[in-house]
């Protein structure tokens, strides 16, 4: 008789080759076909939302690329899971549409440049370059296997969302916090822009590093020494600045001391009386190589104040001020002031009613006011001009290049400057406070956050929102032609505001001033009413950041503040920042309850990835190699709060690990195939006693699962999954429990024991991976049988399990966490006898197990008949305790071959094969089931 065909091996028709390539979008089409993600908000229409705002990506480029794969993974990890944990949790996905780059990219595609066109036809490309984006990112994410309302995303330059973001400007104007200025702010030559500090970058750079002196005219009678030198006249006496802008020198005026700062007076023979700080001395003979003595005592840098000096090449006299901002850290102790061209000569200028000289124009070229040296130059240019005259008057104290950070244009990656242009500022300073008191009412994970951005908030200048170019949300503000009185009122903000409703933002190019403002507006100071427009934009961080409002507030299925903003680290400085201002100003609240944040992804090697380097991972190709599951797996198995690594080496080991789970879950499937848990359950209180243990596992893991996905805590979700799913599965319990799954009969108590957990399991284990690995999850829940997958025609419109306390016993836990390593040592002894030829399989053994301590004697004696069965082997001997072991730790084993025959049908050694002669080659167990199978 061929006993093999009555053994209950496995069934499925769930694959073991995932083939993701093809089966990832089968199970996507599934989900569209099904309407899943509705029918999840439709089933928690009535229950507590939790909101994840979507910071949206830049629409410059079509292709995702790694970050944007991390990003986009880990938000629907938390959407998935929240849903699925009893949250209406709705994701509206968004792009951020407007600004330079993809002013750029349109015009590159078409060759123009910007001046060469007219703005409407500049925004009418960007517009159609967007677009194009929106679709093939929209796909990208898609393909990732991320739930969210994709055909009806959030997009800033949709008519509804300009609106509401000229009422959210319209708001801070109306309490006061916008305002036109002449300040020195980030300023792009290239691209002819005004830029903000999130849209600043630092990178390597070198400059020239020069000392200078500018020759004293006068001093103030409270600088004693210096007045006396000046009286001899006899040497020039010197003002001793340093700078690594020497192109900036055409706007100094001034130089800036520290008040108390102590100085002295250098006596050089070449260049005279040098004003130099008292602990800059010796860094600054070293640096320019000069030979100088000490003359008189030294004098406290406010007895300085009041002096002039000449400018070095410019029909120019000057004071010497006073800063708090001067320090001795390097350079001279003095500090070449150009209000013009840095904010803190900028502050210290204002306090002494200063000009703002800038002579540059939008490109970077120097006007005539600059004066004949430089004139018709561009600003990088200069430096060497300018150094050259330095060196022929004679007042080039020291020149060398030096390599520095230095602030970078985000977008075409060319050094910035400071330049002072009229711009439109939002003040900080008027919600400065109330914005860090909110910082403190959120959550920060990683909790350094807080620190990061209120820190960043304390120090901040008045943001710069205004651009020089076509493509993005423009500032609504008008002047009458007859005074240049600008017009800002609530009622001309609601008219432009209710125009790009319906119209959009174009609207401000199609129609003049005239056809935008209310009927009969005058302007407040003269009473005309003829008026024109500004030609300045937004900064595209307003854009993004008036995102709560038009989006949260908007749209009915969200709510403000949002529950969670999650986002890359560089975000403290630009999004969340922006957001927060933006909402304080208006609201008085920050708009969003949590913030997570993640790093960046680097090479296996920790490296930044570039093309050059060649070390780029592009999500699409892993998906096409690996399947978007192992992509998602990468995110969720790494500590995302710092910057993380990737390669094909991790990648390909995270393939191991995903493949581990699914065959994990094929195996508990195929085992389930004649099991109805409506019919064949047991209670868990007649469950066998390694069942119940399985069982109580099973919600500790429940429980481990759920508060690292509560604590956004996806790592823990990794290691816990992969152990479970390898130790306390693999290699413990389904391998103990195989024997009776396989060899008893189908309907014997201990096999529906089994499968009763195997069933809760698998469930179990389908759900708590369901928001990491999706494809994966869906694949299993439709392999299940009708009886145990239900009526869901999803595993996403389940609910997450819960770790239910009657399912536990502590007791046995123990029990069986103290046999666990015990197993371990008889596997160990196994595999030595399976080397030394003295046994085949672990069934042709039996040990003899020699505890150290009565406590561990009294375990195994108390495991009675099952022992054998949970270290599989065919007979086990438990001598009497013995603290004389040779052995190393609890246990000495002894193995040897195993008496009696080896059964046919279950490969058990046993003395009672044989006994029956209907049934010569079974044991008295396997004889049994087949008395049962045949009805005898």
């Amino acid at each position: 008789m061929e006993y093999k065909q009555t053994v209950n091996l496995p069934s499925t028709d769930f694959p073991m080759r995932a083939n993701s390539a093809a089966r990832e979008p089968e199970i996507q089409a599934l989900w569209q076909e099904q309407r899943v993600y509705e029918r999840i908000q439709e089933r928690r229409a009535e229950a507590p939302s939790y909101i994840l705002h979507d910071g949206p990506p830049y629409s410059s480029s079509g292709a995702i690329h790694i970050g944007h794969a991390m990003n986009k993974t880990l938000k629907d990890i938390v959407v998935k899971y929240k849903n699925l944990a009893g949250f209406r949790a709705p994701f509206v996905p968004g792009y951020d549409t407007h600004g330079l780059p993809t002013e750029l990219a349109a015009l590159k595609e078409l060759k123009a440049k910007h001046q060469d066109l007219a703005p409407l036809e500049v925004r009418r490309l960007s517009r159609q370059f967007a677009l194009k984006s929106i679709e093939s990112q929209k796909g990208h994410f898609m393909r990732l296997g991320g739930f969210g309302d994709w055909e009806n995303p959030y997009v800033t330059m949709d008519p509804a969302f300009e609106a509401q973001q000229i009422r959210v400007f319209g708001q801070m104007a109306h309490k006061g916090y916008i305002y036109k200025g002449l300040k020195p702010v980030y300023w792009c030559s290239f691209d002819t822009t005004a830029l903000a500090e999130a849209e600043v970058e630092y990178a390597d750079h070198v400059s020239p590093s020069i000392f200078v002196r500018f020759a004293l005219k006068s001093a103030p009678a409270s600088a004693t020494l210096v007045g006396e030198l000046l009286a001899k006249g006899d040497r020039p006496v010197s003002m001793a600045i340093w700078t690594t802008t020497p192109w900036t020198l055409p706007a100094n005026l001034a130089i800036a001391v520290g008040p108390e700062i102590d100085y002295v007076v250098l006596d050089s023979a070449e260049h005279g009386y040098l004003v130099v700080a008292e602990d800059l001395v010796d860094a600054f003979l070293a640096d320019t190589a000069l030979s100088a003595t000490r003359v008189g005592e030294s004098f406290k840098g406010a007895l300085l104040e009041g002096a002039r000096y000449r400018h070095v090449f410019l029909d120019r006299e000057s004071p010497v001020i006073l800063g708090d901002h001067v320090t001795t850290e390097t350079g001279s102790g003095a500090v070449h002031t150009a209000p013009g061209h840095g904010v803190e000569d900028y502050e210290v200028g204002q306090k002494y009613g200063l000009d703002v000289l800038a002579p540059l124009n939008d490109r970077g070229i120097f006007l005539e006011e600059a004066g004949p040296l430089v004139a018709g130059q561009h600003y990088s240019k200069a430096n060497a001009v300018i150094i050259e005259e330095l060196g022929r008057l004679g007042v080039l104290l020291g020149h060398k290049d030096l390599g520095h950070s230095y602030p970078h244009c985000w977008r075409c990656k060319h050094p910035v400057i400071f330049r002072a242009t009229e711009q439109w500022f939002a003040s900080i300073d008027g919600f400065r406070q109330a914005a860090l008191d909110a910082i403190k009412g959120v959550q920060w994970v990683p909790s350094f956050g807080e620190v990061r951005i209120s820190n960043m908030i304390a120090d901040r200048s008045d943001w710069c929102i205004s651009r020089q170019r076509s493509w993005g949300v423009p500032i609504p503000v008008f002047y009458c032609q007859a005074d240049n009185e600008p017009l800002l009122t609530p009622e001309s903000i609601e008219a432009v505001a209710s125009r790009f409703a319906v119209e959009g933002a174009d609207a401000w190019w199609v129609h003049d001033a005239k056809a935008l403002l209310p009927e009969g507006t005058a302007c407040a100071r003269c009473g005309g009413h003829d008026f024109r427009k500004e030609t300045d934009i937004m900064d595209v961080w307003f854009d993004s950041g008036s995102s709560w409002s038009a989006v949260l507030e908007a749209r009915p299925e969200l709510n403000f503040p949002a529950d969670l903003y999650l986002e890359g680290a560089d975000q403290y400085r630009g999004w969340f920042q922006s957001s927060l201002l933006t909402a304080i100003a208006t609201r008085g609240v920050a708009p969003y309850k949590t913030v997570l944040t993640h790093g960046f992804t680097m090479d296996g090697q920790g490296r930044k990835m570039s093309k050059s380097l060649g070390n780029m991972v592009e999500p699409i190709e892993v998906i096409k190699h690996y399947g978007a599951d192992v992509l998602r797996l990468y995110v969720s198995s790494v500590d995302y709060t710092g910057d993380v690594r990737i390669s094909e080496l991790i990648l390909k080991q995270l393939s191991e690990v995903y493949r581990k789970i699914r065959n994990t879950a094929r195996y508990l499937i195929s085992n389930l195939s004649d099991f109805d848990p409506a019919r064949h359950a047991v209670p868990v209180d007649q469950l066998t006693e390694l069942d119940r243990y399985a069982l109580h596992r099973l919600q500790e893991v429940i429980a481990e699962v759920t508060q690292a996905f509560d604590r956004f805590e996806f790592y823990r979700f990794y290691q816990v999954i992969q152990n479970y799913c390898v130790v306390d599965l693999s290699s413990f319990y389904l391998d103990v429990v195989k024997d009776r799954l396989y060899a008893s009969a189908p309907s014997a108590h201990d096999r529906r024991s089994t499968q009763t957990v195997l069933c809760e399991i698998l469930k179990a284990l389908t759900l708590m991976i369901s928001p990491v690995l999706s494809h994966l999850a869906e694949d299993i829940h439709q392999n299940l049988s009708p009886a145990i997958k239900g009526d869901a025609p999803s595993v996403f419109l389940l609910d997450w399990p819960k770790a239910e306390a009657a399912k536990m016993d502590e007791a046995l836990a123990k029990r069986y966490g103290a046999l666990i390593p015990l197993r371990e040592a008889v596997n160990k002894a196994l595999e030595e006898a399976r080397k030394e030829k003295l046994i085949g399989t672990s069934l042709a053994a039996s040990v003899t197990l020699v505890p150290r301590t009565e406590q561990v004697h009294d375990l195994l004696v108390g495991l009675g008949e099952s022992l054998p069965k949970l270290l599989i082997v065919s007979h086990v001997t438990v001598a009497p305790a013995s603290d004389q072991l040779e052995a190393e730790g609890d246990l000495g084993v002894t193995v040897q071959a195993a008496p009696g025959a080896k059964c046919e049908r279950c490969w058990t050694f046993s003395l009672t094969v044989g006994e029956s002669p209907a049934h010569p080659t079974l044991c008295s167990r396997c004889v049994g089931v087949m008395n049962d199978l045949v009805g005898v």
